[in-house]
């Protein structure tokens, strides 16, 4: 399935979110996760199902100013 993570297209074989971080080798820490412009808890990720073109939005934390 190919969904859109921060506008670009990603091919998958992830059924949820959490699978979708997992596989993009992504640190959860430090990360916030929006899907169709609604934030989704990082205790949802393991219950929010992957659809095809999905629109994903993941923010990471940096330090500094």
């Amino acid at each position: 399935m190919k969904v859109l993570v921060n506008n670009k297209e990603v091919k998958t074989g992830a059924t949820t979110l959490s699978q979708l971080i997992e596989e993009l080798a992504l640190s959860v820490q430090g990360i916030a996760v929006a899907v169709d412009n609604r934030i989704v808890l990082r205790t949802e990720w393991t219950k929010c199902a992957l659809r095809e073109y999905m629109s994903i939005i993941i923010i990471k934390a940096a330090c500094g100013g």
